[in-house]
């Protein structure tokens, strides 16, 4: 999978489970402002992307993690390592 057809399928999925409209998702946007998460939304979202992707992301790893941008990276790096 190319990496721009990752990132579409990734903010799909995030904006269907987080109930928020696709076009708020931007590279540069705030993970937890757009997608309001509080503490069980992050446990959440490590569960929707682990089961999509089957990319294991520790939670402290996940809240360093501060814009998309950084989450497309992160993740399809490790998709690539697979």
């Amino acid at each position: 999978m190319d990496k721009e057809t990752f990132i579409v399928k990734l903010n799909e999925l995030l904006a269907e489970e987080f109930e928020v409209e696709v076009d708020t998702i931007h590279p540069d946007s705030t993970i937890k402002i757009t997608l309001a998460l509080d503490s069980l939304s992050f446990v959440d979202l490590i569960a929707v992307i682990e089961n999509e992707f089957g990319v294991k992301i520790p939670g402290q790893e996940l809240k360093e993690l501060k814009v998309f941008s950084q989450l497309y990276d992160y993740i399809y790096e490790k998709i690539e390592k697979k």
